[in-house]
């Protein structure tokens, strides 16, 4: 078994204008302040990280590596959530998601694209140069606006999105093949790979290629009501990263999973900072050590109702307490006694 990496922290919801959140040695400083030894980056934003550079310059990367060094800090991994979110957006949303890229693009989807799809490959270039082993991103989404079946689907309309979805992301994965990177999905609700089921209708259609992995977020599984603990157990396989966020579900009367259009703090589902919510974060961690979970614990903070500074100095300590320092010792070993194989055949009655 392995021991979990952490605390490690993605840095994507606590960036800004202000000292210490606009530029990643000063946010390398105050993640190393926190307890954190690792840091999660985000590709879309220059203040911290040149993507461009990145995928072309290993020297750049030896210098990133070295700030954060500095402060006792390793990069985790990368991510391109927005980048892999614009892969594939239904018409419905391209007003909504055209702010994720960049003025040229805008308002034309196929430019848009073939930028992000330019973008998540760079990235592997950019991991494989800063010598980490996985990757995150969003899968974006054809079919999600018919999520529910009314009215009813047209014969074939989720298979032609699937068929579709697979043949975008395919060359994509076969760069993170070449880079020797592992591209993990953030199985995530508003992307068509938001539970177990997408996720095998999408593996499949990739021939189950051996880059396509999960990141697993327990926050989401709960407000979707699954079985968080058991989707280890089913695709521990593939999960090659880990989000640390926690959630609560509390059904009323008056609404539950799709949350009646309220803000967050008004729904039924709702993020809250690790220990806040209902995930068993003991049980959470001891499946991935079982499984012998490769990567990083690492806080993503999103909570509606505590700030984001007091999230983030409770988060490295939660995780610190939560990683189980896997043992190297059978806890009945005091009672074993030696044995061969004859002696074995002798126990059996095989030998007499």
């Amino acid at each position: 078994m392995k021991t979990i990496k952490g605390p490690a922290i993605f840095l994507a919801q606590f960036v800004g204008d202000s000292a210490p959140f606009n530029s990643l040695r000063a946010m390398a400083g105050w993640a190393g302040e926190l307890g954190y030894k690792g840091v999660q980056i985000p590709t879309w934003d220059d203040r911290l990280f040149d993507l461009e550079r990145a995928a072309a310059s290993k020297t750049y990367c030896d210098e990133v590596r070295g700030t954060l060094a500095e402060f006792g800090l390793v990069p985790s991994e990368l991510s391109t959530h927005l980048q892999g979110q614009l892969v594939a957006v239904h018409p419905a949303y391209d007003i909504g998601f055209d702010g994720f890229a960049p003025e040229r693009v805008r308002g034309n989807p196929a430019a848009r694209q073939a930028w992000a799809v330019d973008q998540v490959k760079k990235a592997a270039r950019a991991s494989r140069n800063l010598g980490l082993a996985a990757h995150v991103t969003f899968s974006g989404a054809l079919a999600w606006p018919y999520i529910y079946p009314w009215p009813p689907r047209a014969p074939g309309l989720i298979e032609t999105a699937f068929d579709e979805l697979a043949q975008r992301w395919t060359p994509i994965l076969n760069a993170f093949d070449e880079a020797g990177i592992d591209l993990c999905y953030e199985i995530h609700p508003g992307e068509d790979l938001h539970d177990g089921v997408t996720f095998e209708m999408f593996l499949d259609r990739v021939g189950g290629h051996q880059r396509c992995n999960i990141l697993y977020d327990p926050s989401h599984l709960l407000l979707q009501q699954l079985d968080y603990l058991g989707f280890i157990d089913a695709y521990h396989p593939r999960i090659r990263m880990f989000h640390v966020k926690d959630a609560e579900f509390n059904p009323t009367a008056k609404q539950g999973v799709y949350g009646g259009y309220q803000s967050w703090a008004q729904r039924a589902g709702r993020f809250r900072s690790p220990g806040d919510g209902q995930v068993d974060f003991k049980a959470v961690f001891s499946k991935l050590t079982q499984y012998n979970f490769p990567g990083w614990a690492v806080l993503e903070w999103e909570c509606c109702l505590k700030s984001p500074d007091q999230g983030a100095r409770e988060g490295a300590e939660f995780i610190k307490r939560h990683i189980i320092e896997v043992t190297d010792k059978a806890f009945d070993d005091f009672a074993g006694g030696g044995g061969d194989d004859l002696g074995n055949r002798r126990m059996l009655g095989l030998v007499r």
